[in-house]
């Protein structure tokens, strides 16, 4: 994760914190013209998706970014939060299954989303060899 901007690792680790699942997050530079990035993610049920919509919202409150537009109601499967650069879709499964962003936008980059709790990689300490106690 540490080849993503800060919000868009802040917007990961909020949905993390409210246990979304398949987070994939999706480099669209060169691909779209319209954001830099979609975050995607998975919740079990209309409490969850709200849940994780707000953590997120609050979380890039905090970050100083401001959202742009908001779709999706209580009760739907698919929320859109559009901070611009970043586009945010929070899935139920049967939604994201069936919408399929992942393969409409398969020739953007994925970028890998460590497990929630573990620390994101730095470019440098690949280059750093590993010391034996």
């Amino acid at each position: 994760m540490s080849d993503l901007q800060p919000e868009v690792r802040a917007a990961v680790e909020a949905a993390q914190d409210k246990q979304a699942s398949n987070i994939t997050v999706l480099k669209l530079s060169g691909v779209s013209a319209f954001a830099d990035y979609f975050v995607l993610c998975s919740g079990q049920s209309g409490p969850q998706l709200r849940a994780i919509s707000e953590a997120i919202e609050e979380r890039l409150d905090r970050e100083g970014m401001r959202r742009k537009h908001r779709e999706g109601k209580t009760g739907s499967e698919w929320v859109l939060l559009d901070y611009g650069s970043i586009v945010i879709h929070i899935f139920g499964e049967g939604a994201r299954r069936y919408y399929d962003l992942e393969r409409l936008w398969r020739h953007a980059e994925r970028l890998d989303v460590p497990a929630p709790g573990q620390p994101a990689a730095h470019p440098a300490d690949a280059d750093r060899p590993e010391s034996n106690p």
